[in-house]
């Protein structure tokens, strides 16, 4: 395979799985449940055209029996007349009406059939629509349920794709938080052995121990000034026990 066939392999994939995922089981079935309502609905119009037709050929054939009744009347009364010639015309006209009737009779036969025919195949198909509708039903309530399941199983566990996410960003800060931690603290400890230098201070190593020394040197001066100040302080009570023994 080269390597547009595995591409176009890889495409497809990609289409049928993002298809898959994309696609509602109940969207399909309620789909399918409406193209067999309208096949029902064309057969139902077949039932209902050819029994029209079939009326419209029974209509026809009335008319043509009125007029052989009404031929056969006029040659009675041809001959009843004499006129011979007169009843001949009636009765070829009849027998041409009668010829009529049997061809529409033969044609309303083929249609009876047809639409026997017709509405048996509809009754089976509303009986299989129906059931069809029955067992989407069933199925949709089913996947409704096993979604709901599923979705509260995946927030319980965290294991849905929203959450893993929200587990992945988690676990990114808590990660560069540490990082942080440790690059300050381990800052820190460089300054204070010296082995790292503050690049705003101006000063060098020897200069800030010189300034420690002389910060503590004013400490104790400014300490032994106080007690100057304010004199002994009270003696604890191990001293006081010892002068009462010397007096």
């Amino acid at each position: 395979m080269g390597l547009m066939g595995r591409f176009t392999t890889i495409v497809k994939a990609k289409a049928s799985k993002l298809l898959d995922r994309a696609e509602d089981p109940r969207e399909t079935l309620d789909y399918s449940y409406e193209k067999q309502l309208e096949m029902l609905q064309k057969v139902r119009r077949g039932v209902a055209d050819v029994a029209t037709s079939k009326k419209r050929l029974e209509l026809q054939a009335a008319k043509l029996e009125q007029s052989v009744e009404k031929l056969d009347g006029q040659a009675r009364q041809a001959l009843q007349q004499g006129r011979e010639d007169l009843a001949r015309t009636a009765l070829e006209r009849k027998k041409s009406v009668q010829l009529q009737l049997q061809s529409i009779d033969e044609q309303r036969a083929q249609l009876q059939t047809e639409q026997d025919k017709l509405v048996i195949a509809e009754q089976r198909l509303t009986a299989k629509v129906e059931a069809f509708r029955t067992r989407k039903e069933t199925i949709k309530a089913q996947y409704t349920a096993a979604e709901a399941q599923t979705k509260i199983g995946e927030a319980v566990t965290g294991v849905s794709e929203e959450m893993a996410d929200v587990g992945l960003a988690i676990e990114r800060a808590e990660n560069k938080t540490e990082t942080l931690r440790a690059r300050a603290g381990a800052i820190d400890e460089l300054i204070e052995s010296g082995a790292l230098t503050d690049l705003t201070d101006g000063r060098d190593s020897i200069d800030r121990e010189l300034e420690q020394l002389s910060v503590a040197s004013g400490v104790d001066a400014e300490l032994e000034r106080l007690k100057a100040e304010i004199g002994p302080g009270p003696q604890s009570s191990n001293q006081i026990g010892s002068g009462e023994e010397r007096s």
